[in-house]
C-alpha cells in the first residue's frame, strides 16, 4: 500500500533525528570536499545522514549555523573551528544537554571536546627534517591564521627542528588566503638575497605560492624547491609534481564518524584522536 512512517513522529517519538550537522569552512575546499565523502558515506552505513553547513571562516555564520543545528534537533554535531571562535561556550551547553560535538582539522586549545586531527606535529617535523636533508638553507615559510591552533603546532614544530641547524635562516610569514600567500612569495623572490626554499602550511597557500612561481623566471627545483602539507590533489596538478606530507581529508573524515558513532552508542570520555603523516616524493625538492 506504499505505506511509509512518517519520520517527524517518529524522531519525536524516539528523540532521535538520525542527522548529525556537519559545519565546514567551505565545501569547495578539497581536504573539506574528501572529508565530507567519507563522513556521508561512513554515516549512511549507520542510518545517519548528513546537514552539511558552511561557516566561511566567519564566527557570526558558525554561531548562526550551530543554532540551525539545535533547531533541527541534530544528534551530533562535526565542527571544523574558525579563527576567533566565540562558540565554545554555545558547544559546552549543547554537550552537557546530551548531544555530542566532535571537532575536527581545527580544533580548540581548551574545552572538554572530542577532537580528530592530524598528527600538527608530526607533519610539520617531517617537513622540516626533508628541507633539511636536501641542504636548504634559506627557507620561507607561510603559515595560516596565527590565531588557531593547527597553525601554532606546525609552526612550533618546523622552527623547532629548523632552528638548531646552524647557518639556516628561516623567514616566518603569515597569510589567510591565497591571495595573500601569493603576494607574500612575490616580494620574497624580488629581493636580494631571495630563499632557496617555500615552504606552504596549507593547499590554499601552496596555490597563492605557485601563481607567483609559475609567472617568475625561477625553475623548480633548480632555483627554488617547494614543500607543502597537503590533502594530495593539488601537489600532482604542477609541472613538476610537489612534494608534500600527507593530510588526508578523507581518512579524517572516516575518523570523525566513527569517533561520533561512538557516542551514539554510548557516551565516553573525550578523547584527542591524530591521523599520523607521511612525505609524498614529488619532483620539487
Amino acid at each position: 500500500m506504499e505505506y511509509e512512517p512518517n519520520s517527524y513522529a517518529v524522531n519525536l517519538r524516539t528523540n532521535k533525528s538520525k542527522v548529525f550537522g556537519l559545519i565546514v569552512p567551505a565545501i569547495s575546499n578539497m581536504f573539506y570536499d574528501s572529508f565530507i565523502a567519507a563522513a556521508e558515506k561512513d554515516a549512511r552505513k549507520s542510518g545517519y545522514s548528513l546537514m552539511i553547513l558552511q561557516s566561511g571562516d566567519d564566527p557570526l555564520q558558525e554561531s548562526e549555523n550551530l543554532k540551525l543545528c539545535k533547531h533541527y534537533r541534530v544528534d551530533g554535531i562535526l565542527i571544523c573551528a574558525v579563527p576567533d571562535s566565540y562558540s565554545t561556550e554555545l558547544l559546552a551547553k549543547y554537550h552537557e544537554a546530551g548531544m555530542s560535538v566532535v571537532f575536527f582539522d581545527k580544533v580548540p586549545d581548551t574545552g572538554n571536546f572530542d577532537t580528530v586531527c592530524m598528527a600538527d606535529e608530526e607533519a610539520a617535523t617531517i617537513a622540516a627534517r626533508t628541507i633539511l636533508k636536501y641542504g636548504k638553507k634559506k627557507i620561507l615559510a607561510l603559515f595560516g591564521n596565527p590565531e588557531l591552533s593547527i597553525t601554532k603546532k606546525r609552526k612550533d614544530a618546523f622552527c623547532k627542528v629548523l632552528e638548531k641547524e646552524p647557518g639556516v635562516k628561516i623567514d616566518i610569514k603569515y597569510c589567510s588566503s591565497s591571495t595573500e600567500a601569493k603576494q607574500l612569495v612575490a616580494l620574497a623572490i624580488s629581493k636580494s638575497g631571495k630563499p632557496d626554499h617555500i615552504f606552504c602550511m596549507s593547499d590554499e597557500i601552496l596555490i597563492g605560492a605557485m601563481k607567483t612561481l609559475k609567472h617568475s623566471s625561477l625553475r623548480i627545483p633548480e632555483d627554488i624547491s617547494v614543500l607543502a602539507i597537503s590533502n594530495g590533489f593539488i601537489p600532482e596538478l604542477y609541472t613538476p609534481e610537489i612534494s608534500y606530507i600527507e593530510t588526508s581529508g578523507y581518512e579524517l573524515g572516516k575518523l570523525a564518524i566513527k569517533r561520533m558513532l561512538e557516542n551514539m552508542e554510548g557516551r565516553t570520555p573525550p578523547k584527542a584522536i591524530m591521523l599520523p603523516s607521511r612525505l609524498v616524493e614529488g619532483n620539487s625538492l
